[in-house]
């Protein structure tokens, strides 16, 4: 479903918007019971399973109306020490999360599933008290992903009753149907007439900031600011996490992230290794869907990166997390993946869990959650030669060599009957990884806010205190 069309309502078709295995997958009782679960309850038992947790500062935090990051999708890994303390630890959290088409339906009877949960909860308020009173349409603009980008624009077109323009944007169009004027988005039609747009829902996942502005006065979901804070740039949220952390230390609650080194220039990178005890995950802080970590368990992986050239200057180092035999030392000690059940043949696979939340009038609320499995098994022994990152990578995204995307849905595990029991967790790691999911949106919400000062603009002396890149600075698009 991809390319340039006009979507009308009732265009809605399920088998359009859900993998296959995922459009007939029943799912799973427990998923079902968590989603439906009441806000009270989950604080009530969270505050009961963490009792120096301040159940007030927990309900605030559940109930934040977030301002500019109003959807976002974390990735967890279910992770032990070594004294059998499991936690569920936040990788990155997705300004343009997937996960729609991997989502069994809640309600048999409710077809367009959680796609219109999204819209309606979200989407429709966030355009409902609109500040510019622009007289124009709405579009859903995209680079990836057409499957869930364009259900996304057909159940906006139902739920609006209104036509939605669908509209391909690439980083590199020659000939792009989005232009700007005096700060409104502008769609080039099919006459080539230019039409407003009042409202965008936006799937642009590659470098986003480099097409829209971050001063838009057509409302977009989620603005550039919501990138650039921590939903696409890991260097600005892994101190959006820090900081936030700060404030939540007194009521017992914490983001859990691995141990992260900021601002390393990539000279230094071998010395931060050294410290981690030879192994660490390395990060290009604004790439997303796997590209731009590498994982380092050996020496010829470590000078295998240093030969590569980069677009930016600054990197993330952060502590890796693998078997009980082989993770980065970290001041906390060593943190080990739980990983699946094992197969028949004894493997246990590394897997992480994507938990999708959206804002919404009675707080920020889960819509719908998948997990991902590596593809070759966890091993004891790390030897030379080792491929570390197909033991641990976990994303199913990857390019084509005409720059295309693809996914392995093979690694899929859907929350279904049949997968779910293979992921090994039960009530509470998934009321976790909801309540570590808020956590870190809460905390890219919040600095979004810092970097937007009274008038409405962008705080960039603030910004390049924080991620002080200049090829990234020089990327960012201010006003068009």
């Amino acid at each position: 479903m991809s390319g340039f069309r006009i979507v009308q309502p009732d265009e809605f078709e399920a088998h359009d918007h859900w993998y296959p295995k995922a459009l007939n997958a029943t799912i799973h009782p427990m998923i079902n019971f968590f989603l439906n679960l009441e806000q009270e309850r989950i604080i009530k038992r969270y505050c009961h399973m963490h009792p120096t947790v301040n159940g007030d500062k927990l309900r605030e935090v559940l109930n934040h109306r977030a301002k500019y990051f109003l959807w976002g999708g974390a990735d967890l890994l279910n992770v032990t020490s070594a004294g059998g303390k499991r936690q569920m630890v936040v990788i990155e959290n997705n300004s343009c999360p997937s996960g729609q088409k991997s989502m069994p339906l809640i309600d048999d009877n409710q077809e367009q599933g959680s796609y219109k949960l999204m819209v309606e909860r979200t989407f429709k308020p966030y355009l409902k008290n609109l500040r510019n009173k622009i007289k124009g349409g709405v579009a859903v603009i995209y680079d990836k992903n057409p499957m869930e980008a364009s259900g996304y624009a057909e159940v906006i077109a139902d739920v609006m009753k209104e036509k939605v323009y669908y509209v391909p944007f690439y980083k590199d169009d020659e000939n792009p149907r989005i232009i700007y004027q005096d700060g409104i988005m502008h769609i080039l039609d099919e006459e080539e007439n230019l039409v407003p747009i009042r409202a965008a829902f936006r799937y642009l996942t590659q470098k986003p900031w480099n097409r829209l502005p971050l001063h838009s006065k057509t409302k977009i979901l989620n603005p550039i600011i919501a990138c650039l804070a921590g939903g696409r740039n890991k260097m600005v949220a892994a101190k959006a996490y820090d900081i936030f952390n700060a404030e939540l230390q007194e009521h017992g609650l914490n983001i859990n992230i691995p141990e992260t080194i900021w601002d390393v220039r990539k000279n230094e990178i071998p010395l931060w290794v050294k410290k981690m005890g030879g192994h660490a995950v390395i990060k290009v802080p604004y790439s997303n869907a796997g590209q731009g970590v590498y994982t380092i368990v050996t020496k010829q992986e470590l000078d295998a990166f240093m030969e590569l050239e980069f677009d930016y200057d600054l990197f993330i180092v952060q502590s890796l997390i693998g078997n009980s035999n082989w993770s980065s030392t970290t001041s906390a000690g060593k943190l080990y993946h739980v990983g699946t059940i094992p197969n028949q043949k004894n493997h246990t696979f590394v897997a992480d869990i994507r938990m999708m939340v959206s804002s919404t009038e009675q707080g920020i609320k889960p819509l719908c959650t998948y997990a991902r499995r590596a593809a070759k098994p966890l091993v004891d022994q790390i030897e030379n030669g080792t491929d570390s990152w197909a033991m641990l990578g976990t994303n199913l995204s990857f390019k084509n060599k005409d720059g295309s995307w693809n996914n392995d849905t093979n690694r899929l595990i859907l929350m279904d009957r049949r997968d779910f029991n293979k992921l090994g967790i039960g009530l509470d790691d998934l009321i976790e990884a909801y309540i570590q999911t808020v956590l870190s949106m809460v905390a890219i919400d919040k600095m979004a806010q810092t970097l937007i000062n009274k008038q409405g603009k962008f705080r960039m002396r603030l910004f390049k205190s924080l991620n002080n890149d200049k090829s990234l600075l020089d990327e960012i698009t201010m006003d068009i």
